[in-house]
């Protein structure tokens, strides 16, 4: 427990250098959400000063120094001269952040980033929004993944050198370097197209669920891929180990062996990967999320990116942010399952 606790406070610092990393990247690229948006794009400057107005982006970016030094002079004490110092759009934000708040969209006016996020269109079922969406697909995507990729490694591992561990690297070589958009182009061709089991335009994923199958697979390829070879890797690793010869000279069968020694133990690098490519596939793929036209946060992080929608921008940094740290959490936690050896000491 104490473990957990020093380890869910050290998220804090962690995020908030990621947030302060964000703010600082994001607004040192050229341009502003009023000179990329269409709407505004023959805006007079009356116009967009009216609305960095409105925004709070007339604001300085992180310490307003001139609002400090009229509050000392104007005599309204040292209290409202601090306050008026973080009267910044960074320090802004971060208060809205501890609020609960993602602040306002500047690309979809008059509404919340909390808003686009986490709440559904009309007509639809409450967690029927973007980020189900995008968590949907990833959780699938890291399912099919699992499924592919882990017993693929496993059977290579254990007939290493055969047929079976040839076709197996050569597979996983393949589809790692083969990029999942171009394997969805074709997929799309082959089942959207020439057999038409899967509808290409006018689909509603909300509806049939079967039409998830096929961008989360396109989606799990890589990871799959890549998972096979670690696996397989992670297997005549602990093969090779003095524990594994010790049990099979006690007679054990070889089932047992391969179940109670090489798997479990083989297991530490799998987790470790899978930990962080799960959070990564859960954030979303801008392109697959395009390519079947699925309305999720990572086609929204892109679009965000060319809008110039700094709150979009800096939540989806946040959240990506969060999802990372707790699943590195959840794989250290899952050590000391896999592996009673692994202890939490004091300092740990």
């Amino acid at each position: 427990m104490a473990f957990l606790i020093r380890r869910l406070l050290y998220m804090i610092p962690t995020l908030l250098l990621v947030m302060l990393i964000t703010f600082v990247i994001m607004h040192a690229a050229p341009g502003g959400p009023w000179d990329v948006d269409p709407s505004s794009r023959t805006a007079d400057p009356a116009l967009q000063e009216r609305l960095d107005r409105a925004y709070g982006l007339d604001k300085p970016l992180y310490f307003n120094l001139p609002a400090a030094q009229l509050a000392l002079t104007d005599g309204k004490g040292p209290i409202q001269a601090i306050g008026d110092f973080f009267d910044s759009q960074f320090w802004v934000y971060m208060r809205g952040l501890v609020q609960g708040k993602f602040g306002p969209s500047y690309r979809f006016r008059g509404r919340q980033v909390e808003e686009i996020l986490f709440e559904a269109p009309p007509g639809r079922e409450p967690w029927q929004n973007r980020f189900t969406a995008t968590s949907l697909l990833g959780i699938a995507a890291t399912i099919f993944a699992i499924i592919i990729g882990f017993p693929l490694g496993v059977i290579a591992g254990l007939n290493q050198n055969s047929w079976v561990d040839t076709i197996s690297l050569f597979l996983a070589t393949i589809f790692y370097g083969v990029p999942n958009f171009v394997l969805a182009i074709f997929l799309i061709i082959i089942f959207g197209s020439w057999l038409g089991w899967i509808k290409i335009i006018e689909l509603d994923y909300w509806e049939n669920w079967h039409s998830w199958i096929l961008p989360a697979f396109v989606l799990s390829v890589p990871t799959a891929a890549f998972l096979a070879r670690l696996t397989r890797s992670s297997v005549l690793e602990v093969m090779r180990m003095d524990y594994v010869r010790t049990a099979r000279a006690k007679g054990l069968s070889e089932r047992a062996v391969i179940i109670s020694h090489i798997l479990r133990n083989s297991l530490i690098p799998i987790v470790t990967f899978l930990g962080p490519a799960l959070a990564t596939l859960i954030v979303g793929s801008f392109i697959i999320e395009t390519q079947f036209t699925i309305v999720g946060i990572g086609r929204l992080f892109v679009e965000s990116i060319t809008r110039r929608d700094y709150s979009t921008i800096m939540a989806l940094a946040l959240i990506y942010a969060f999802f990372i740290a707790m699943a590195n959490l959840i794989v250290d936690l899952i050590y000391g399952f896999l592996d009673p050896r692994i202890k939490v000491g004091s300092g740990g």
